[in-house]
């Protein structure tokens, strides 16, 4: 969509040209493909020196509600700086869209260059000398998000296992569709909950490929703190490791590049603490089973009319996720 037609570009341009200084006006300004709840724009800034790439990240038409577990356009924003603060890859935020900007709700950020995709990440060449090191760089930067003051964050919500679990039952019950291997993992995951985590911390929520720019020399930046929360850290380290974000490469359980032993090396040596495999087992299997649950909302919005191939596309995905779950919880003997 060209400047001209764009309704949006002639406030955003005011309000980018008052707030970032030197900058006279904007051009290119292009919504892209990504992002399946908020709306992404790119542009860049415009004045005496060179052009400065930008990211706008909006609220879908400028206004709609976030969701109950949505931390938030404003506070992502402020996640996102708070992260970059103890050292986090994040594109900073210059500015917080305000009612008087008439843009909508949002913010814009740094543009940073890079690749999301996991086909790419994952077989090009480009990234060839990358992935070998990708597990370990996740573990640090995982232990650099989870040491955010809890004092400087912004309100968010405060999930435990047991809350994740009876939120998704909760869920999943809405569809009338039984699942007999959801069943089987709700049951499992209420059995072997672990006790109240020793400690608590801001957990990014969504810690995976597509929310990882990721560059030849590793990962650029960590974008999408929509499901940002307090939790437990180890929930971050077991997101990535569920199968689903391995794309098929599924002999490398940290996002399809690296191994379990890397990540947890990373984090523990950045100062994140001792990681407990088994903690990081029952989060694993929550998040595929978390997964499985959107896939089948996914099924259900496509039923009540959203004919969109996305989904169509995931909501199929739910029967990988039951494989997933049967492969966690009764895996085969070796030999």
């Amino acid at each position: 969509m060209s400047d001209k037609k764009n309704p949006i570009a002639a406030p955003l341009a005011d309000a980018v040209v008052r707030n970032i200084p030197g900058v006279t006006g904007i051009e290119n300004l292009i919504r892209l493909s990504g992002g399946a709840s908020q709306e992404t724009w790119s542009f860049e800034a415009t004045g005496k020196g060179a052009p400065i790439p930008l990211i706008l990240r909006r609220a879908p038409g400028g206004d709609r509600a976030a969701s109950a577990t949505a931390a938030g356009l404003e506070t992502e924003a402020a996640l996102i700086n708070l992260a970059g603060e103890v050292g986090v890859p994040i594109p900073p935020v210059r500015l917080v869209l305000q009612p008087a900007d008439d843009v909508g709700r949002g913010f814009i950020m740094d543009r940073v260059e890079g690749e999301t995709i996991a086909r790419k990440i994952l077989r090009d060449e480009e990234f060839a000398k990358a992935r070998p090191i990708l597990a370990r760089q996740c573990g640090e930067i995982l232990a650099k998000l989870h040491s955010v003051d809890m004092a400087k964050l912004p309100p968010l919500r405060t999930s435990t296992a047991r809350d994740e679990i009876e939120q998704y039952h909760q869920t999943y019950k809405t569809h009338d569709h039984p699942h007999p291997v959801f069943d089987l993992a709700f049951r499992w995951l209420r059995d072997n909950t672990p006790e109240a985590a020793s400690k608590i911390s801001l957990v990014h929520g969504d810690f995976r490929h597509g929310n990882l720019m990721i560059g030849a020399d590793g990962v650029r930046a960590v974008l999408d703190w929509e499901l940002a929360h307090i939790g437990d850290p180890m929930e971050d380290l077991a997101w990535i490791c569920v199968n689903s974000w391995r794309f098929g490469n599924i002999d490398n359980p940290v996002g399809g590049f690296g191994q379990r032993e890397d990540m947890f090396a990373g984090y523990e040596a950045a100062g994140g603490g001792k990681v407990d495999p088994k903690r990081v087992k029952f989060w694993e299997v929550l998040g595929t089973l978390k997964w499985g649950v959107m896939c089948t909302t996914m099924v259900m919005a496509f039923k009540a009319g959203d004919r969109s191939v996305e989904r169509a596309t995931i909501g199929r995905r739910s029967s990988e996720t039951e494989v997933d779950l049967l492969r966690l919880l009764a895996p085969r003997k070796k030999g």
